[in-house]
């Protein structure tokens, strides 16, 4: 039977809508009910637009009991319908709270909200604006009144914290307020049936869920890796009337690759806009830009070549509070940086990190290069003539135009900015220049002789790249190291043209002073 096309649930968050609007749907009621039968107290994080918001609200269709919703699905078949439970959501996920002020008046309405959806009122003896009594009476009026217990669903529970990041007094003051309303969960379990939050970061038990230890953290629980996000399968069967006229394999390129420890998945945002538009760009990232993680990495002197290739513990992926931000944990939460591989021993786990795709990888470069270059017009036109040259094979040109490139950065901004006197300065915006591309980028690659500073693989060439800074190693050095390491032996047997770069750079001139190419044809020696 051949596919029919549905309507692109773009922008649609509410489960019903979607449903009562024939969209694509990508059914997610097994993970609900998984979750339902193992457990009743969860915490997911994953990164902006990845379809958490609609999960909540698939359980709060599901817990309601609307079976007309669930028609062809998992759970039509496998979900007591004669139960209904009381649903309390809670949802910062609209606007921005700037000060605790703002927040206790959001608390405030949000609970006054679910009181009238269910159709309670708050007794006399308990003031409104006493969130800690006013939200332990609704879960208590909610179980009696209907004989069940309540349904807790918590979206973007961190969000007021994360908006207000850069201010500690502010994000600290909202901690706390957020802290206030939580701490209602841990002495209320008498009148819960399920508790589900969702949000981006993943602050510590102690300084956000304070007693809360039932707590289970599903974020890296195989099982649950695809709970949100489209993965291959789904793309190819249940999109499968939106591929024609679409390059299958740079799809999976481009979009793919957010991973948990377990399947794969392509952010639905990305999809959903690629299918309706018929163009390769970088909806998602363009959704929000990482202002605040581009200075973060400046700061620190974060070498970026690095980031796609990070390692962490998985503690430090979990170590996240107002006054302590780990750049690893911040990428990886955010979903700039996504699972590689895992090295395991009994009670630690080690993880590499990676850029999930050639979105992020590009898009973020491009971000960190107008960071590095002090402006958002320098690194554009550079950017599209660097494809142009390498394409053209013209390493003259390829020379000129970073020469050029470094020479449009003001003098003032050298002054201004301290990130321009570390080693890896100019070697980072040399990596992201290439990273901006979307291009094959092996860095640190290993050899049996030592390793590659970089490797581009493109057009069916391959190029390889060493660094040096004439202050710190003679000049000549660079070129002469990848001959007399050998490094090219490692890419012979792929019978393509190589390109050996010996690339210089000063302190002093703030500019690359050497750029040294030779040519291996496929069958010549070294």
């Amino acid at each position: 039977m051949t596919a029919v096309k549905q309507k692109l649930p773009i922008g649609i968050q509410g489960f019903a809508k979607l449903r009562e609007e024939g969209c694509y749907y990508v059914d997610k009621t097994p993970y609900a009910m998984r979750l339902i039968e193992e457990g009743s107290h969860y915490f997911l994080s994953r990164p902006r637009r990845f379809g958490k918001s609609l999960f909540l609200d698939t359980l709060k269709e599901l817990f309601e009991g609307h079976a007309e919703l669930f028609k062809g699905l998992a759970a039509e078949t496998q979900w007591d319908w004669t139960k209904k439970y009381p649903v309390i959501r809670i949802s910062f996920s609209d606007g921005v709270l700037q000060n605790r002020a703002e927040l206790d008046r959001r608390i405030v309405d949000i609970l006054r909200v679910n009181r009238l959806d269910l159709g309670l009122t708050l007794p006399a003896d308990v003031a409104e604006t006493d969130v800690i009594s006013s939200l332990a009476d609704l879960l208590r009026q909610a179980h009696r009144s209907t004989g069940q217990r309540a349904v807790v669903l918590i979206d973007e529970y961190d969000k007021p914290i994360l908006d207000n990041i850069t201010d500690t007094t502010a994000a600290t003051a909202m901690r706390e307020g957020l802290k206030n309303l939580y701490s209602v969960l841990k002495d209320a379990d008498a009148h819960l049936k399920f508790v589900f939050l969702t949000g981006v970061s993943k602050f510590s038990k102690v300084s956000l869920f304070s007693g809360l230890n039932n707590l289970q953290d599903i974020t890296l629980t195989p099982e649950y890796s695809a709970l949100c996000g489209y993965t291959d399968a789904d793309v190819d069967t249940v999109f499968a009337p939106e591929l024609p006229g679409l390059d299958r394999e740079h799809i999976r390129n481009w979009y793919n690759g957010y991973n948990w420890l377990g399947t794969s998945v392509y952010n639905p945002f990305d999809l959903l806009l690629l299918f309706r538009n018929r163009k390769f760009k970088p909806y998602w990232f363009e959704t929000g830009t990482p202002t605040f993680l581009i200075q973060l990495l400046a700061e620190r002197q974060f070498f970026t070549p690095n980031l796609s290739q990070v390692v962490a513990h998985e503690k430090l992926l979990s170590t996240f509070d107002v006054d302590n931000i780990p750049v690893e944990a911040l990428m990886f939460q955010a979903g700039y940086l996504t699972i590689d591989s895992v090295w395991e021993i009994p009670g630690q786990m080690e993880l590499t990190l990676k850029y999930p795709n050639l979105e992020v990888q590009a898009s973020l470069n491009d971000s960190l290069l107008q960071h590095l270059s002090g402006g958002l017009a320098i690194p554009g036109p550079h950017i599209s003539r660097l494809y142009r040259l390498l394409a053209a094979r013209d390493f003259a040109g390829l020379k000129n135009l970073f020469h050029a490139f470094f020479a449009s950065i003001p003098n003032d901004w050298y002054r201004k900015n301290q990130i321009s006197q570390f080693e890896g300065y100019y070697a980072s915006i040399f990596y992201s220049y290439f990273a901006a591309l979307g291009l094959d980028i092996r860095l640190e690659d290993t050899t049996h002789h030592g390793r590659i500073d970089m490797v581009v693989l493109f057009n069916n060439e391959v190029l390889l790249f060493e660094f040096k800074v004439v202050e710190l190693t003679p000049q000549g050095k660079a070129l002469q190291q990848i001959k007399d390491k050998g490094y090219a032996d490692k890419y012979r047997a792929r019978g393509e043209p190589i390109h050996l770069i010996g690339v210089e750079f000063s302190r002093d001139s703030r500019n690359v002073v050497g750029f040294e190419v030779e040519a291996l044809t496929p069958s010549s020696g070294q």
